[in-house]
């Protein structure tokens, strides 16, 4: 056996594998087919100007509550962020009330009050407030039964005010009872 010929199989190996690396080279360098989601950017949210405690849609946050709810239908928003606004006012049996401006995010199933009405009439905002998970205990509560009697469809917003307004006033939308 000549030197030509123990080196001539070790050529031919090298030789073929750095012309399959050189072929896979595009490969490795291609974008993946799947595209991560964009990262979520949430919107501001100012507190609206005015608002309405007399004509509220109302929805039930439990049977037996000292509590009355609704949201003021001018005060409804879809956000471009996928975010739904409102103004919800929980009034008791005496009438005093509790006004919040709050929104509900159906894609993550969470929700968050960005200001409350100060008793002398003004917003007092939550800028450094937190987004907290919808659950049916808890400060959440209200907000929960509100995504799911006509705010939110699964994870995807119902659609514009006016198809939650009619989803809240129909009540056809709690499927989950």
């Amino acid at each position: 056996m000549t030197f030509h010929s123990q080196c001539r199989p070790k050529f031919l190996t090298s030789a073929l594998a750095f012309a399959a690396l050189f072929a896979l080279t595009p490969l490795l360098h291609a974008q993946p087919r799947f595209q991560e989601e964009p990262v979520w950017t949430e919107s501001s949210a100012t507190p609206p100007a005015a608002f309405s405690t007399e004509a509220l849609q109302p929805f039930e946050v439990t049977r037996d509550s000292a509590l009355t709810y609704g949201i003021d239908p001018g005060s409804l928003i879809v956000g471009e962020d996928g975010v739904v606004r409102y103004v919800m006012v929980a009034r008791s049996a005496s009438g005093a009330l509790n006004v919040l401006y709050q929104g509900i995010r159906c894609a993550t199933a969470e929700a968050k009050t960005y200001a409350r009405l100060s008793d002398k009439g003004g917003w007092n905002t939550s800028p450094d407030a937190a987004w907290q998970e919808l659950s049916f205990r808890g400060p959440t509560r209200p907000a929960m039964m509100l995504a799911r009697q006509g705010v939110c469809d699964g994870k995807a917003v119902m659609g514009n005010p006016q198809k939650i307004l009619s989803a809240l006033k129909t009540g056809i939308t709690d499927r989950y009872r």
